[in-house]
């Protein structure tokens, strides 16, 4: 029965997820052997810019690859304690082995950082919106007056 769990199904998605970030990070590693190499025998050749762009890919990755774990982990009912990195209960308050408080917010699902970063490019956005309304409403006032006028 638990092969057709939904949260089975969820779970496995996220390993997925996780895998192809994996593999994503060895060929950026490969990559960057390669790239040092290349410098390394001509030393007339600048791959610095290269390098360090395929390394953000690598940071980048590590995180979503840190995020989809948290989410497994919740998935699963559990939660990782910040101060010792030990998996607890969404029940708890506290850590069971080091006594850290979790925040309030901590039994709810958690969001990855390119969600957070996607909010906050909606509500940007959504405030430029604004702005522009804003900015619209005294243009048509203005022509509503001078035809009032005539």
């Amino acid at each position: 029965m638990a092969f057709f769990d939904p949260k089975s199904k969820t779970i496995s998605g996220y390993q997925k997820s996780i895998d192809e970030r994996s593999s994503s990070i060895r060929k950026y590693y490969d990559e960057i052997g390669k790239l040092y190499y290349g410098q390394y025998k001509d030393m007339n050749t600048d791959n610095t810019k290269d390098i360090n762009t395929r390394c953000e890919a690598i940071t980048r990755l590590s995180n979503e690859i840190e995020d989809l774990k948290l989410k497994i982990l919740f998935e699963k009912g559990l939660k990782k304690c910040t101060n010792c990195g030990t998996e607890n209960s969404l029940e708890y308050g506290f850590c069971f082995k080091c006594g850290a408080k979790f925040p309030d917010d901590s039994d709810k699902e958690p969001k990855t950082d390119f969600e957070e970063a996607a909010e906050k490019l909606e509500e940007e956005k959504a405030e430029e919106v604004k702005e522009e309304e804003k900015a619209e409403e005294p243009e048509e006032e203005k022509k509503e007056d001078s035809e009032k006028e005539d």
